[in-house]
């Protein structure tokens, strides 16, 4: 572990909800300060919600309606310009480009990443 990681407990993990969602929309935000996609997520019976995702660098919108993801589905709204995201889609980070986190394909929406 870096000095910069700093360590929780487990029960401070348990509250964090991830779980599998499916991409059904996205679409351009130019709104946003960076470049920006928003996309609409189906997590099952946790309903379809919306998050801003800044991921041009590796992504086209042709390729993420279908695309199963990660997100964290219990934080509270943030308004991001003229939006208000209510879930963090989850990706690895390396500078300006976010590699988004993803399951297998059998994985059903909703379920609790553990």
């Amino acid at each position: 572990m870096n000095e910069e990681t700093k360590e929780i407990s487990w029960e401070d993990f348990s509250k964090v909800e991830m779980r599998v969602g499916t991409i059904v929309k996205a679409k351009n935000f130019p709104e946003a300060k960076r470049p920006a996609f928003i996309l609409e997520i189906d997590f099952g019976d946790y309903g379809l919600k919306k998050s801003s995702a800044q991921i041009t660098e590796l992504y086209n919108l042709d390729d993420l309606e279908g695309r199963k993801v990660v997100a964290v589905v219990n934080f509270p709204p943030k308004q991001i310009a003229n939006f208000m995201s209510e879930c963090l889609v989850l990706g690895a980070v390396d500078e300006s480009r976010i590699s988004l986190l993803g399951v297998d394909e059998t994985a059903e929406n909703g379920l609790r990443i553990a």
